[in-house]
């Protein structure tokens, strides 16, 4: 079973910047393929970003050049920074991680989800 719990939301100015934290446990984070989504008030979760086991990055179109996923296996722990906010990204963060396949940011299928972090960007 892997645990996973998020860190680092908050509020920000738009053009203003974040870095969330997801810390893993049960698994080491090096054999997980792990990755970011969120979910707006109304909205269905949108994948933002996602990390496979040898480090290749997946973005979002709408995150990319803004957002950084990266990974430090030595502390099992997951990051986004997310530079540039804009107010329409305000949402709850969710990390997401499979241990056995790597899906796609555009699947929401992903079986290990943290409890998510939220991430308010005002005008």
């Amino acid at each position: 079973q892997v645990q996973l719990v998020e860190s680092g939301g908050g509020s920000v100015q738009a053009g203003g910047s974040l870095r969330l934290s997801c810390a893993a446990s049960g698994y080491g984070s090096s054999s997980l393929c792990m990755g970011w989504f969120r979910q707006a008030p109304g909205k269905q979760r949108e994948g933002v970003a996602r990390i496979e086991r040898n480090g290749v990055t997946i973005y979002a179109d709408s995150v990319k050049g803004r957002f950084t996923i990266s990974k430090d296996n030595s502390k099992n722990t997951l990051y986004l920074q997310m530079n540039s906010l804009e107010p329409e990204e305000t949402a709850m963060y969710y990390c997401v991680a499979e241990r056995v396949f790597c899906r796609s940011i555009y699947d929401s299928q992903w079986t290990y989800w943290g409890q998510g972090t939220q991430v308010t960007v005002s005008s």
